[in-house]
């Protein structure tokens, strides 16, 4: 979790780029966040990134917010949904926890002190994970093993370490994760790349680095996942970074 407060009167427009993690961001501020899809625009006061969502930005002015940052186990057991229903979008807060989601940005705003509002939002995410269905452990264990390899694994290993054949794997992972054990695997892949190259480093050493083929490899990876090219990512500003 992190708290960020706009304390330059600048405002916000950032691209939201793919990552390992389902983005929760509470809305404190004076107006909403506006986030800006392939569906369109729409006004937001709490909102949610799939795993992979696609071209979008996020705009807004004296942005004041919290930021949760959920691995895939995480946000199974605490968003109410399977990953898979986000649809690979950006979904406002209030259509996933309703009303306990309008209460906990209540208690946020009547605190200016982020050491408590990150400590009433662990709370609350405790209470949502105390009655939660787990996600199947081998699929848990099998995305555990995916982020340790850095994405350079092979499917067939991951279903032979579970005791599942391909195809069953192929399916629980999936449902759970939203997305296939081979396209999660890529999408990791591609987190360290763009980490790297947003880092300044050059594009062949991070196709080496990384573990793609060659460079024309790490180019369609982020063309397919980010929308544009290395070096056109390597200039962007992001949601990855505080």
């Amino acid at each position: 979790m992190a708290g960020f407060r706009d304390c330059t009167g600048s405002a916000l427009d950032m691209r939201v780029l793919p990552q390992p993690a389902v983005i929760v961001v509470i809305e404190l501020g004076s107006g909403p966040l506006m986030a800006e899809t392939a569906a369109g625009h729409r006004p937001l006061r709490g909102l949610v990134a799939s795993l992979s969502p696609g071209p979008a930005r996020i705009r807004g002015e004296s942005v004041e917010c919290v930021e949760v940052a959920l691995s895939p186990p995480a946000a199974y057991a605490l968003l109410g949904v399977s990953p898979l229903e986000l649809d690979g979008s950006i979904t406002g807060l209030d259509d996933l926890w309703g009303r306990h989601a309008r209460l906990l940005r209540e208690q946020l705003t009547d605190t200016t002190s982020w050491q408590e509002r990150l400590a009433l939002t662990d709370e609350f995410l405790r209470r949502r994970a105390a009655g939660a269905p787990p996600m199947a452990a081998e699929v848990a264990a099998a995305w555990e093993a995916i982020v340790a390899g850095r994405g350079r694994v092979r499917v067939g290993d991951l279903a032979a370490s579970c005791g599942w054949s391909r195809k069953r794997l192929w399916s629980r992972f999936s449902s759970q994760v939203g997305m296939t054990p081979k396209r999660a695997a890529m999408l990791v892949r591609f987190h360290h790349a763009a980490r790297a190259l947003l880092a300044g480093e050059r594009a062949g050493d991070v196709a080496v680095a990384c573990g793609y083929a060659d460079q024309p490899h790490l180019h369609r990876d982020v063309q397919a996942l980010a929308g544009c090219t290395p070096g056109a990512l390597a200039g962007m500003t992001t949601s990855n970074e505080p």
